[in-house]
């Protein structure tokens, strides 16, 4: 069977959950499956479903077929045609094996060229081409109030229109590409987060965004964003376990709510990524440009460019544990560095025999799948490192590290479809800092890795059931502690990766780059919780009631305050906008 020349599913953590979640109720990693690299290929989860599909051990709960059948008419195209009925559960649950079928409770009409399937608006395929269209809006409106400096209530509201297509030809090359206009204003957490990261005054901020143009708005004094947002790239086969994907797009390393070596969190980028899957071994290569924008903005001189250059090695070891090896080099040269090119050499053996002045960060991922019900995961992502200073206990600045510890839990206490998961993720100060925004680990004045840069610890827990089949009820909750720098001031305590490392603190009556530790500059305690109600009124169409809470105290005053805020949503073939920092 040819393998990964389809689409890649785009980045969802609803959607996300689901795949997971059947994967850990498979007990075992599925046959060139490789969770901790995202995004997952659409013909991908077909085959995870198939598997499941023809396990007689795997029990499904009704709201797990209803998904299984959702997310193989989401990508009905890789559901092969014909099946032997050769195992006895393949042929109970031959309803659940074809896409695109009537079932229960889940009508079908098709309006003469449109909805000939229920997940697209319009396609085609024949043996040589296949074609999906479908657009993609969201529109929502809330009720936010607020205590602190700010002292007011105003109405978020996000406005975002456009579409998105997708297809093959041959089912040898795949294309997408994805197009919205959209008009957004914030909650004020938000602008609060985006002050530190938009730059110039005049430009306007959005989370995992590129570039913004502020709106005035009367109720709200920080503004309005204004920004299109486009992914596209193609994707082909070389080799029969080799694929290779070039384009405009975000990527994600790691099991968790967050990753620490490499996230969602910035804005797309120009990327060339080559897969290589060897039995249990998948390899990934991914090379970025990079955009910085550590400057005010202009129309005359174009954003300044640097790369990165990730080697990732996923190893399947058994039915139950995964480890993941990462490497990572920022650079920035006039013209591209090509030692950076070589897909299986140690960056940090290139830095060094250069002579570079290079950022290279190095990580290990893991994962254990145990019981049907469990999977345990972490992350370690060393930026720099020296044994003596750790071992000195002197709170040396160059023991710069992230760590996450996490744990998922379906099914939970024996009740179907019920899932909880906890997380922790600390950083500690300077962490992904460089000396100038040409190394960070920065993109577009963004963290690649969690929102929050470094110097922080975060505890995490969420609930997901869905009782029902197209009912989901979603709870975050989390707590943040941080330490912030004085705004308008020149102090560097660690957690802006956009100022220069070379610029850091150090403690009147200590000995110079000691003494420093996770929270230090303005201590910031952040709680809150974001629960959320949706229905899924036809095919990714959905309805969703959110109320979000929360508290900052801080020992900046700016960011001492109390929010919550109300908010319903229509979404259309989008996912769930998480703002929850």
């Amino acid at each position: 069977m040819t393998w990964a020349q389809s689409q890649k599913i785009p980045l969802n953590s609803d959607y996300y959950h689901l795949i997971d979640r059947l994967e850990i109720k498979q007990g075992q990693w599925a046959s060139g499956f490789h969770s901790s690299v995202k995004p997952y290929s659409r013909q991908g989860v077909v085959q995870l479903t198939d598997s499941i599909l023809s396990d007689p051990f795997v029990r499904l709960s009704p709201v797990d077929r209803f998904t299984v059948r959702y997310l193989r008419d989401d990508s009905w195209e890789w559901v092969p045609k014909v099946y032997a009925d050769t195992v006895p559960l393949l042929q109970l649950r031959t309803s659940e094996l074809h896409a695109g079928q009537k079932h229960p409770g889940d009508s079908q009409r098709s309006w003469g060229p449109f909805y000939n399937k229920k997940s697209d608006l319009y396609s085609y395929e024949n043996p040589d081409f296949d074609i999906h269209v479908n657009p993609v809006a969201n529109f929502s409106y809330g009720a936010e109030f607020n205590s602190g400096d700010l002292g007011k209530s105003f109405n978020p509201y996000i406005n975002s229109r456009g579409l998105e297509i997708r297809g093959s030809i041959r089912k040898r090359l795949s294309f997408y590409t994805f197009l919205t206009d959209n008009q957004i204003l914030y909650p004020r957490y938000i602008w609060e987060y985006g002050s530190q990261y938009s730059g110039a005054s005049n430009m306007g901020f959005a989370p995992s965004e590129g570039f913004v143009k502020r709106i005035p708005t009367g109720d709200a004094p920080l503004g309005g964003a204004d920004f299109l947002s486009a992914r596209g790239y193609i994707s082909f086969n070389a080799l029969k376990i080799i694929n290779i994907q070039f384009g405009h797009d975000r990527n994600f390393f790691g099991n968790g709510y967050r990753s620490l070596l490499f996230s969602d969190n910035s804005s797309p980028y120009l990327f060339l990524k080559i897969s290589t899957r060897l039995g249990r071994f998948l390899y990934t290569n991914l090379l970025t440009e990079l955009q910085n924008n550590q400057r005010a903005f202009s129309t005359t001189v174009p954003i300044a460019q640097k790369y990165t250059a990730i080697h990732h090695l996923s190893v399947n070891i058994g039915k139950h544990i995964n480890i993941g090896l990462f490497e990572a080099e920022v650079f920035s040269r006039s013209q591209l560095e090509l030692n950076y090119f070589n897909p299986i050499i140690f960056y940090r053996f290139v830095e060094s025999y250069r002579g570079s002045v290079d950022n290279a960060l190095i990580g290990l991922d893991f994962k254990a799948n145990f019981a049907g019900h469990f999977m345990a995961y972490s992350q370690l992502m060393l930026d720099e490192f020296k044994i003596s200073e750790l071992r000195a206990g002197k709170g040396s600045w160059v023991n710069k590290f992230a760590v996450q510890v996490g744990m998922k839990y379906i099914d939970a206490f024996g009740i179907p479809n019920l899932d909880l998961q906890a997380e922790m993720n600390l950083a500690r100060p300077y962490t992904y800092s460089h000396r100038t925004g040409q190394t960070n680990y920065v993109n577009y004045n963004q963290p690649l890795a969690h929102p929050l840069g470094a110097n922080f610890r975060e505890g995490l827990a969420i609930i997901r059931y869905q009782p029902l089949n197209r009912w989901n009820l979603t709870g975050t909750f989390g707590l943040m502690m941080y330490g912030a720098d004085p705004l308008g001031e020149n102090y560097n305590f660690g957690g802006d990766l956009l100022k220069s490392y070379e610029s850091r603190y150090n403690w009147p009556g200590k000995a110079p780059d000691t003494g420093h530790y996770i929270g230090q500059g303005r201590k910031t305690l952040v709680s809150y919780g974001d629960i959320r109600l949706s229905f899924m009124l036809k095919h990714n169409l959905f309805i969703d009631l959110q109320q979000m809470m929360r508290k900052s105290d801080s020992q900046t005053e700016r960011l001492k305050y109390n929010t919550s805020s109300t908010s319903f949503a229509l979404r259309w073939n989008l996912p769930y906008r998480t703002l929850v920092l």
